[in-house]
């Protein structure tokens, strides 16, 4: 028998176990119990999760710590990824790091001063005034401090091996409370939209207030799933050598048939590829990825790409969440944050006892929908506007734009300006990264920014530039800050 506000989660590997200690950390003070039906492990051993910083809220919410994560996991830490143009197009590279570019001026935005210096001849790029930009390419991992957060966000996100993310958050969970089932496949019993049980296979019966898939194969949440165009259908994962001195930044190069993606962490690089079939064979997508990585590759793997959302999120007793809802292309690293969306407007909408589900639920469906197209337009926009040559991304140019992405970049190319978007969880630097990488240079600015004289902007640069550089030269290598995360812990 159930409780009238439990919850039963089905999947595995760690979305299944994050979302879980998620739940069951927010939720066991209200009486809520959480159940984690566990199917068999997919993750393969190069599989590896490309984090952005938001994840470390998740973290730190449900109790992990964070050094304890990263000997378990024997991952890394990741200031933003590099994209390298390999395609033989010329086109020049870019940092999307995760930090703020410059510091306010005049109690103004640095990045309007910043466009306009540009117009008038100024050479120095945004990565120079960025704290995060320019430490991961020094190699030296970005520590704030009261001084540094005075002067701007400067965060990191993590690379986390799957199989190992997985087992990490499995003990987690269970030490928070959360039952745990494991079953090799399940039958479900149906009440009209409603899940009424699910059969394990050992017959074991469990009913449930609330069920959260998490599947990708959507084996519980019913309703359409709408597919979204990306230009890869193929993806191919493998492990190989770690880099002698390890980069504090993902690299992702773009070949001529698709990209591909080295993700550093302690004891390998874990290697993406994205192809698409009617271009590369599995054998030449392997060819690729090995020239492109440089390296020997070893448990090389393939499986399909597919993306695209679900039409409702939350339909009767069942709340998608991860994959079942949202698949995106894996060239961002968003697929973890779509489940932290989904974690997050799930606690803000859970039903109380006895409550009737429909404002909840449609209020759920509303947002979560809202917030995961701009996530998607985050990665269409970085296929619509990169300039690669090859047949991939002649075909990655025609995917259509949303309304709000082409209203954002025209607004963008006008001004320099970020057209307000309800519900955006990327944050505003994030976008300029993006955008100014592809090479789009706003055409004018903020009209407010003319009252500051030219000779003081430039002082105001020339102490933020002198700034980064000396904070950034007081920062560890990557290399020396992971291991004294590896010394045991004292006492």
């Amino acid at each position: 028998m159930s409780g009238a506000r439990d919850i039963t989660l089905l999947g595995h590997d760690a979305p299944l176990w994050l979302a879980a200690a998620a739940l069951r950390r927010a939720l066991a003070p209200a009486g809520v119990r959480v159940r984690a039906v566990a199917l068999p492990d997919a993750a393969g051993p190069a599989d590896i999760h490309a984090t952005l910083p938001a994840i470390e809220a998740l973290h730190n919410q449900i109790g992990i710590d964070e050094a304890a994560l990263l000997r378990t996991t024997r991952g890394a830490f990741t200031l933003g990824q590099n994209f390298i143009d390999a395609s033989g197009a010329g086109q020049s590279g870019f940092l999307h790091s995760y930090g703020a570019f410059g510091t306010g001026i005049d109690g103004d935005d640095f990045f309007p001063h910043w466009v306009k210096a540009r117009h008038f001849g100024l050479g120095v790029g945004l990565d120079d005034f960025s704290l995060t930009a320019t430490a991961a390419l020094s190699g030296r991992l970005f520590l704030p401090d009261e001084a540094s957060e005075r002067y701007g966000r400067s965060d990191y996100g993590y690379h986390l091996p799957a199989a190992a993310y997985a087992r990490s958050l499995k003990a987690i969970a269970r030490h928070l409370g959360v039952e745990i089932f494991k079953t090799a496949g399940v039958a479900v019993e149906r009440k009209g939209e409603d899940v009424a049980a699910l059969v394990l296979d050992d017959g074991q019966r469990l009913e449930s207030a609330l069920f959260a898939d998490l599947t990708r194969e959507r084996l519980l949440l019913s309703g359409a799933f709408e597919e979204m165009p990306t230009p890869g259908d193929r993806m191919l994962t493998a492990l190989a050598p770690r880099l002698a001195a390890l980069p504090v930044h993902s690299e992702v190069r773009a070949g001529p048939g698709g990209w591909t993606g080295l993700f550093p962490a302690m004891t390998h690089t874990h290697v993406v590829h994205i192809f698409s079939s009617a271009i590369e064979s599995d054998e030449a997508a392997e060819r690729a990825a090995g020239a492109a990585s440089g390296m020997a590759l070893d448990a090389v793997a393939f499986r399909p790409v597919a993306a695209g959302v679900a039409s409702e999120p939350w339909r009767g007793n069942c709340i998608g969440l991860g994959e079942a809802v949202c698949r995106f292309d894996p060239g961002h690293g968003l697929a973890l944050h779509g489940l932290q969306l989904g974690i997050v407007h799930l606690l803000a909408t859970y039903p109380a006892e006895g409550a009737n589900h429909d404002a909840r639920r449609a209020e759920y469906n509303r947002i979560l929908r809202s917030h995961l197209a701009r996530v998607a337009d985050f990665g269409t926009a970085h296929y619509s506007l990169q300039r690669y040559a090859g047949a991939f991304w002649d075909r990655a140019r025609t995917m259509p734009l949303s309304d709000e992405l082409a209203h954002m970049i025209d607004f963008f190319r006008a001004r320099g300006e970020l057209a307000p978007q309800e519900d955006e969880s990327l944050p505003p630097d994030s976008w300029r990264a993006l955008f100014t990488g592809h090479g789009i240079t706003p055409e004018s600015w903020r009209p407010a920014v003319d009252r500051v004289p030219p000779d003081e902007v430039k002082a105001h640069f020339r102490k933020m530039l002198g700034f980064v550089r000396e904070a950034v030269l007081r920062q560890p290598t990557h290399d020396a800050y992971l291991a004294e995360i590896l010394q045991p812990p004292h006492g």
